[in-house]
């Protein structure tokens, strides 16, 4: 039976709200963090250095902004009540943007607090293998159809799911980014490797989305269709979202990481040997 078609809405058919749920994680990140650097910090920095730099600042704090945005209107409630291509934008913010700046943000100290209690476990979670096998399996559940449809009915599990899609991809990023040197970075070579490979996983569903001949996600049938965009065509797009779009940002990481290896070899190149002192 085919379904019959939904009506089409305008984007001015989205009504405001506010996520006051979103606004309160953001808002107690945001103060913890202030608390910290000035409470903290002066104590617990190492010493003559600053409690955090500019640079931090401003990715901790891009990274709470792109939060907001992903987990508010317009864009979460476009991928709510209408079409599937924003709730997949917005898990790519969350999983792929969010999680690196957020660790790129936390100065070391500060982190090595946070992380104290858990460290053990942490180390075994961060490990390449372990981490990727965790995103995925994460990434992959969420995009389960029954687990969309629960999203979509239940605001709280919605929220709880992306939380722990953030949480799988914090363990994802940090052997490219970890910021302690208890948990030790992978080389460039090898997380240049480890983000490859992380790009070709999601490949596997996101083709599924987009040669799908029938709705993989029928909660999307009942919806009003925004702008007319059929749910065939809303799918097609979502998944070449999160094929070429999910891709192309890993490469772009992929490809800063090869040009800062490179300039580093070159540099140690030109200030040659290190020869010891009384040879």
């Amino acid at each position: 039976m085919v379904a019959p078609p939904q009506p089409t809405i305008g984007f001015e058919d989205i009504a405001f709200h506010v996520h006051w749920d979103v606004l309160g994680i953001v808002a107690a990140l945001a103060l913890g963090y202030a608390y910290a650097l000035r409470r903290l910090g002066p104590d617990h920095a190492p010493t003559g250095e600053p409690a955090v730099t500019r640079r931090q600042i401003l990715w901790f704090s891009g990274g709470l902004v792109l939060f907001f945005v992903a987990r508010s209107w317009p864009l979460h409630d476009m991928g709510d009540q209408s079409l599937f291509l924003f709730h997949m934008i917005e898990h790519l913010v969350l999983a792929l943007a969010v999680p690196p700046m957020l660790l790129l943000g936390t100065p070391t100290w500060m982190m090595q607090m946070i992380v104290a209690p858990i460290l053990p476990a942490l180390r075994f979670l961060t490990r390449p293998l372990i981490a990727l096998v965790l995103f995925n399996g994460v990434l992959a559940y969420i995009h389960s159809p029954v687990v969309i449809e629960a999203m979509l009915r239940n605001e709280a599990v919605h929220l709880g799911l992306h939380l722990a899609l953030i949480v799988s991809a914090v363990l994802m990023w940090w052997p490219v980014v970890g910021p302690i040197p208890e948990i030790p970075k992978l080389s460039p070579f090898m997380a240049m490797g480890y983000l490859f490979l992380q790009s070709l996983v999601p490949t596997v569903p996101a083709s599924f989305l987009t040669f799908a001949s029938a709705p993989v996600y029928d909660v999307y049938l009942d919806l009003p269709r925004l702008w007319g965009l059929s749910v065939l065509d809303d799918q097609l797009i979502a998944g070449l979202i999160m094929k070429i779009g999910g891709g192309l940002f890993l490469w772009a990481v992929i490809t800063t990481i090869w040009f800062r290896w490179a300039a580093a070899e070159e540099r140690a190149t030109k200030r040659g040997p290190v020869i010891p002192s009384g040879a």
